[in-house]
Parts: structure tokens; sequence; C-alpha cells
């Protein structure tokens, strides 16, 4: 199955969204396989060979940096991001197999600190990864304006690194180890 292979690649990523895949498959209590020639790449996806396939899972640009066609399921992928949901694909053996779509739920103390943070001055921005639908989706909900989307870990850094150069105290929040170099370089991480 298309979770089966995904959890057996993603198994190997220390990424929030691998582990999100990986923890669906053991709720669901299907037997996750051996991966062999895993590579993950900073920001651009995973890949591994599962029981003879080779397998790709990224976003639109692991696909298009892979040849793999995406263009069929791009409206299904743009309709579940304007959800609020991140999109992978998934590919083997150089084909298209399909998408999961991974949605973490606002946690219920996020509202309430953001408007403190607004409260106090403090301006907000979010750095994502995200496709900029699904982070625009997410900023809606959250009440956030200033969103910048489909950074690289660099790229966050980048950003820190700029705000910072403008008189900016920045504090950054994170998760997994794609953020770290932006949190290394605020000035509270």
């Amino acid at each position: 199955s298309l979770l089966r292979v995904t959890a057996a690649v993603e198994k190997g990523s220390q990424h929030p969204l691998g582990m999100a895949v990986v923890k669906a498959a053991q709720e669901k209590e299907i037997a996750i396989p051996a991966v062999t020639h895993f590579d993950a790449p900073s920001g651009k996806g995973v890949s591994g060979d599962v029981e003879g396939q080779r397998v790709v899972i990224g976003n639109e640009l692991a696909m298009q940096e892979n040849s793999i066609v995406i263009d069929n399921q791009k409206a299904v992928a743009d309709t579940l991001r304007m959800e609020g949901a991140t999109v992978i694909y998934v590919a083997t053996d150089g084909h298209l197999a399909g998408l999961i779509a991974i949605s973490d739920p606002v946690k219920a103390t996020t509202p309430d600190a953001l408007k403190a943070l607004r409260q106090a001055g403090i301006r907000i921005v979010m750095l994502t990864g995200d496709n900029q639908l699904t982070a625009e989706a997410v900023a809606r909900k959250l009440g956030i304006d200033e969103v910048e989307a489909g950074i690289l870990p660099d790229g966050k850094k980048a950003v820190i690194t700029r705000l910072k150069a403008s008189g900016h105290v920045v504090a950054m929040a994170g998760d997994g180890v794609n953020d770290a170099p932006a949190l290394a370089a605020a000035d509270v991480g």
C-alpha cells in the first residue's frame, strides 16, 4: 500500500512529516518493510529502495527534480492545501503513486498565545517549508498576516539573519532538524 512504502522510507527521516507518516502506519498496525539506499537531502524530500522499488517522497520540487509528472494530482493537492493540509507526493519507480495529506491540529493554547504576543507589540512572522496555500490557510486560522512559505532550512536562517541585521530582536519557535539552523541564528530559539 502507499502508506506502507511511504512509512518504510520515512522511518529513516527525522522530519516531523515523516514521523507522522510512520506513526500513522504503526497505528494502523501496518508492517513496515526495510529500506535500503536511504537519502534525505536537506529540504528536498526523501528516497530509498523498498522491496525492489525506488521510492521518492516529497513536495512538487522534489518530484520535479526527479522528473516525476504530478500534473494530474495538482488540483487535488491544492484543494487539500486550502484546507490547511500539507501534501507529500509519493512516487515509485519514476511514476507518481499517490499523495498523502497531513494536517497538524492547532494546539488549543496557540490562539491565546499569539494574541498575547500581538498585545505586547510583537510582530509575528510564519516561516515554513510548506506550500503557500497550506501556509496561508493556517495563517488565516491563527490571524497571522506575514507568511513566508516554501522556504528551505537555509532560507529560514537567511530570513532570521535579515531581520536581525535590520535591528530586530528575533525569537524563533520550530520543530525538527530542519529548523535547527534558524533556531541557532535567532536571538532566542
